[in-house]
Formats: structure tokens, C-alpha cells, sequence
């Protein structure tokens, strides 16, 4: 009697601990991505969380290493202007890398992190293109993340002052462009 009641235990245990891994391993939650399933190429849906980082700066011009944004990071880093400290992003979707303003206006985050082909804001949630930065859904969609242009050089992405000011401000109009 006490082996059948050990054997019905260890059933209802074994069935227990395989009910949970099998919800935890594909139940359409967003899983981070391993070193090897390629980062944010967009094929894989992982949330890439943001890395921050100390860009380089060197008078009117802003860099940070290309080489972590290929390896699937997605950087943040901030830059002084308008008596501020100004937050960007650079990320790899594809084979082309973007940097964008880094602020969701009525929240007031600086923080976000790559889910696919998304941008999801760390604190409200708000989703965006990341091609785009077009928003899709939630409270600060009506303030798209402006793209800033870039140079490649020397294994550097490297923008200038002007434009991360003007990609800024951008992102700070409501329904800008």
C-alpha cells in the first residue's frame, strides 16, 4: 500500500515538475536570446535589454563601438546638451543598425529594450517600430523615436552633436514627423 501511494506521489510530481517546464519553455512569452541564436537579426523574437555604455566624445562628434552593436547589444548611452543629459539607443535589426532618441516623452523614460522588430519603453510599456520608430500601442505612442544620421568609421558609429540635438527634439513633439 505505502509503495503504491509512493508511486502515485512521485507520478503527480513528475507530471507537476514537466507541467512547468513546458510552460516556461515556448508559451509565447518573449525569451531572452542565448549567444547563439543570432541577437536582434528580427528572424528570432528575444527581448534584448539595453547595455549601457560611456560613448566616446570628442568635441562636436559622438561615437560608440560598432563592433557591440553587431554582436546584438543594444546600447544606450547619454550625451550633454540643452543643459541636460540626452539618452540614444543604437541597435542591429537586420543588417542595418539604427540610433534614435532615447526618451518616452510623458513617462520620462530612457529605457528601452528590443523585442523582435519592437521597441517596448522598460516603464509604460509603449511599443514602436523599431524601423521606424513609428509608435504602435500605449500611452506615449504619439511620440515617435527620431532617427539620427550616423557615419561608419574605424569601427565606430559616429554622429554628430547637431543631430542627436535634432533627434531629440524631434522626439519630444507630439506626432513628429
Amino acid at each position: 500500500m505505502v509503495t503504491k501511494t509512493a508511486a502515485v506521489l512521485v507520478l503527480i510530481l513528475v507530471a507537476t515538475i514537466a507541467a512547468i517546464g513546458c510552460s516556461q519553455g515556448n508559451s509565447g512569452a518573449l525569451a531572452t536570446p542565448s549567444p547563439t541564436s543570432g541577437g536582434n537579426t528580427g528572424g528570432t523574437v528575444g527581448v534584448v535589454r539595453p547595455t549601457w555604455i560611456d560613448a566616446q566624445i570628442s568635441g562636436n562628434t559622438v561615437s560608440v563601438p560598432k563592433i557591440e552593436v553587431d554582436s546584438g547589444k543594444m546600447l544606450h548611452f547619454k550625451v550633454a546638451g540643452q543643459g541636460a543629459q540626452m539618452a540614444f539607443m543604437a541597435y542591429k535589426l537586420g543588417e542595418e543598425t539604427y540610433v534614435r532618441a532615447n526618451l518616452c516623452v510623458p513617462c520620462q523614460s530612457q529605457s528601452f529594450s528590443l523585442a523582435g522588430d519592437v521597441l517596448d519603453c522598460n516603464t509604460c510599456h509603449t511599443k514602436f517600430e523599431a524601423r521606424t520608430g513609428k509608435g504602435i500601442t500605449g500611452p506615449c505612442r504619439n511620440y515617435p523615436k527620431a532617427e539620427v544620421a550616423y557615419a561608419i568609421s574605424d569601427g565606430k558609429i559616429t554622429m554628430g552633436m547637431d543631430d542627436l540635438l535634432t533627434a531629440y527634439e524631434n522626439t519630444q513633439k507630439p506626432g513628429w514627423p
